[in-house]
């Protein structure tokens, strides 16, 4: 066997994130090495230079893994198990540099008015329409959601509600509660060779046609972009396509304004006489009344419905007439499943959740990336090392216009910039610079600056 090739190399010279060279040594035996791994540059960890404490409102009964990973950190944790009114957030949130919610709390623009120190907010969901994302945009508040952790808990729900309905579980099921025996098959049949008509063919849509295709049946969707299919699936052109060839229609898409009420009195009128509607994506994608009447007239022959327009605010809420003038109609009709919004909810999903967003949001606090956030530049820079103990980093949201970044090079002209990133998203710009040798009395006096130029937002410096 040939002997692996010594590499020469020049001056040892170490890089963050990579191993320190040495010319005695080949690539093989540096990497068989572990003490090797004791070069690698350590980051420094930054804090904003005001040296006030962080303080985080955690709500909604967010996982406490990211409560204690952010109390890991040194952040003050305030968590609680509801959400918060609108009223009840503009009492508190004045306070807080972050906020953590899931899908009940509703942070508009008037909360965002009433939190003047607030730098960040976290949807531990897959949505964000609870949050007013323009106002949070022009206010340098970024948000962050987690998009995929709780695709496979979605989609394996959706696999028990097709069986469910298809066999008519949840009625056979109340009759025996109340003590009835109800043997029969009509009506009842197997999910095996029946056609699975998926409404957007995201994380969720694709792993649920993977399970859905395990399960023998045959799979088409419906997307605006053109995407490859996994396995056996097929795209059609247009939703009415689907609708007429559907067994089962489950809906997977958000909630936008082309999207509230995609599926109403005309396109339950396309769908099979006897299919099933199911829908885990957003309360307004339904005409909810219209589909009262496709089931009461028996057009379909089921539904299962997770999400809805208006929702409790907390658990043990009643969930009637108050909150949906139908409510109480739907919930007589027979074959319907009705969940409380718990399409993410399991173990897994939301502790995969808490992971995801806590990560996202220290890393802008500590760091100032963006990389994730749904209304905001994307911006991020390799660490400042532990070495780089006079770096400072400068975190600067301003709106989006010209001439800003000239003066802002004005003001750090006299310091060594080693790195700097920009980037915008509609009105808002977001830069970040790491700037060399600034002395401890040189600090605020270059945030002032920075903070008293034309269009700035927001400036943090973090050391």
């Amino acid at each position: 066997m040939t002997p692996p090739l010594a590499i020469p190399s020049k001056s040892p010279r170490a890089v963050a994130a990579s191993l320190s060279p040495s010319s005695s040594q080949t690539l093989h035996d540096r990497l068989r090495k572990r003490d090797s791994f004791s070069t690698i540059r350590q980051p420094k960890v930054l804090h904003p230079v005001d040296n006030e404490d962080l303080k985080l409102l955690i709500l909604e009964n967010i996982s406490q893994d990211a409560v204690r990973a952010f109390q890991a950190q040194g952040f003050h944790v305030d968590h609680y198990k509801k959400a918060l009114s609108e009223d009840e957030l503009v009492d508190k949130i004045s306070q807080y540099h972050a906020i953590g919610i899931r899908s009940k709390t509703k942070i508009t623009e008037r909360v965002i008015n009433a939190a003047p120190k607030l730098l960040v907010i976290g949807c531990f969901c897959i949505g964000t329409n609870q949050v007013d994302l323009v106002t949070a945009g022009k206010a340098g508040i970024p948000v962050f959601n987690s998009p995929f952790s709780n695709s496979r808990s979605v989609a394996e729900l959706v696999v028990s509600e097709m069986i469910a309905l298809s066999r008519q579980l949840v009625e056979r099921s109340h009759e025996m509660r109340q003590g009835i025996w109800n043997k029969q098959s009509k009506g009842c049949w197997e999910v095996r060779g029946k056609t699975l008509g998926i409404v957007g063919y995201g994380h969720i849509g694709s792993q649920l046609s993977v399970l859905a295709e395990a399960l023998g049946m045959r799979v088409i969707f419906y997307d605006v972009i053109n995407i490859m299919p996994l396995g056996s699936a097929r795209q059609v052109d247009t939703l009415p396509t689907l609708l007429a060839e559907a067994d089962f229609v489950t809906l997977h898409v958000p909630e936008l304004p082309e999207t509230i009420n995609m599926i109403g009195r005309q396109e339950l009128a396309q769908m099979k006489e006897g299919s099933y509607l199911i829908n885990n994506a957003r309360g307004r994608v339904v005409d909810i009344p219209a589909l009262i009447e496709a089931l009461q007239s028996n057009h379909l022959a089921g539904a299962a419905i997770d999400v809805y327009p208006q929702e409790p605010g907390s658990n043990g809420a009643p969930f009637d007439d108050q909150v949906n003038a139908w409510s109480s109609t739907l919930r007589s009709l027979p074959n319907v499943i009705l969940t409380p919004h718990i399409g993410g909810s399991t173990e897994e999903a939301q502790r995969m959740i808490g992971e995801e967003v806590s990560l996202a949001l220290s890393r802008y606090l500590n760091y100032g990336s963006t990389l994730g956030a749904v209304n905001f530049p994307e911006v991020d820079l390799r660490a400042i090392t532990a070495e780089q103990g006079n770096h400072v980093r400068v975190c600067h949201v301003h709106s989006n216009q010209p001439g800003v970044l000239k003066q802002v090079n004005e003001v750090l002209s006299p310091y060594n910039v080693e790195k700097q990133y920009s980037d915008s998203k509609g009105d808002v710009a977001y830069l970040l610079a790491d700037i060399a040798d600034v002395s401890p009395q040189d600090v605020n006096k270059l945030r002032e600056m920075i903070k008293h130029t034309s269009a700035n937002i927001l400036t943090r410096l973090l050391a």
